[in-house]
C-alpha cells in the first residue's frame, strides 16, 4: 500500500464505526477510499444522483435535507464527527435518497460502495457485523424523520 493509503486505512480503523472490526475488512474497505473536504454550504450528496460512497465524517457537520416542491427544505438531522453518511450505496438502485449539505468545513473519508458490497457479501461475518452497526444508524434516521414530519404537521 502507498503511504497515503496507509494513512487512510489507519484513519478508517480509528473511526468509531470501524473501530474493532476485523483488520482484513478495514484493509479491504480502505482500497480506493479517499479523504474529501467540503466547504460550508457545499452539497455532499444530491437526492436522485448515483450513490457510490459510504462517508465517514471525521470533522465538521453535515445537514441531511429533504426537499419538496413549494415547500422549504427540511433538515431531518445534522451529523458530525464519528458518524456516517449514506446507505443508498448498499441497496439498488444506488441513488441518494436525500440531500446532504456541509454546514461548516467538513472533512470525510469516502469509501467506495463498489468495493464494500462484494467484500460484505463474500464474508458473512463482516457483513453481519457491518449491518449490526449500521441498522441503528438507519433507525435513528427514520426516527428523526418521523419527529420532523410530526413537528411539520403540528404547525
Amino acid at each position: 500500500m502507498s503511504e497515503i493509503s496507509e494513512e487512510v486505512r489507519e484513519a478508517i480503523g480509528r473511526h468509531p464505526f470501524f473501530a474493532g472490526l476485523d483488520p482484513a475488512f478495514v484493509r479491504e474497505a480502505a482500497v480506493g477510499a479517499e479523504p474529501r473536504t467540503f466547504g460550508p454550504g457545499t452539497l455532499v450528496a444530491r437526492e436522485g444522483t448515483p450513490a457510490e460512497t459510504f462517508v465517514l465524517v471525521v470533522a465538521g457537520k453535515i445537514a441531511l435535507e429533504v426537499g419538496a416542491p413549494d415547500r422549504p427544505t427540511l433538515t431531518v438531522q445534522t451529523i458530525g464527527p464519528g458518524e456516517v453518511l449514506g446507505w443508498s450505496w448498499l441497496l439498488p438502485p444506488h441513488r441518494w435518497r436525500f440531500d446532504a449539505r456541509a454546514v461548516k468545513e467538513t472533512h470525510v473519508l469516502a469509501l467506495r460502495g463498489d468495493r464494500l458490497r462484494p467484500a460484505l457479501a463474500a464474508h458473512p461475518a463482516w457483513g453481519f457485523e457491518f449491518l449490526r452497526r449500521f441498522v441503528p444508524v438507519l433507525a435513528e434516521r427514520l426516527e428523526n424523520t418521523r419527529v420532523q414530519l410530526v413537528d411539520l404537521h403540528a404547525r
